[in-house]
């Protein structure tokens, strides 16, 4: 089996170019890029079949799960501009759009 260091260069790692770092993969719901927290959410929820993931912030999961029961997120299944249309989406996406990408803060619960 290789060695993957060599003996005799014990800081033969520090003469290699670093690599640049990968570009933020943008947030399905609201389009700012990710921050250093990516949370893979499954837009049909699995408990109804959905096995597909989207790239999200904590907090714009947080938002659908709290305003949306599965049933309304199968009906809406990989459609983000129906779910921007929801007057409460659209607000909350209008109101993130200027923050930080690891920004997070608590969601207060609908009513139901």
């Amino acid at each position: 089996m290789a060695r993957k260091h060599s003996k005799r260069d014990p800081y033969g790692d520090m003469h290699q170019e670093e690599e640049a770092p990968a570009p933020a993969v943008p947030c399905w719901l609201c389009g700012r890029p990710t921050g250093s927290t990516i949370v893979w959410h499954h837009p049909v929820p699995k408990s109804r079949g959905g096995r597909d993931v989207v790239p999200m912030h904590g907090i714009c999961q947080q938002m659908l799960i709290t305003n949306f029961t599965n049933s309304e997120l199968q009906r809406y299944g990989m459609d983000v501009e129906g779910l921007l249309a929801n007057p409460a989406v659209r607000k909350f996406v209008d109101w993130v759009a200027n923050k930080d990408p690891d920004f997070t803060a608590t969601i207060a619960k609908k009513p139901r």
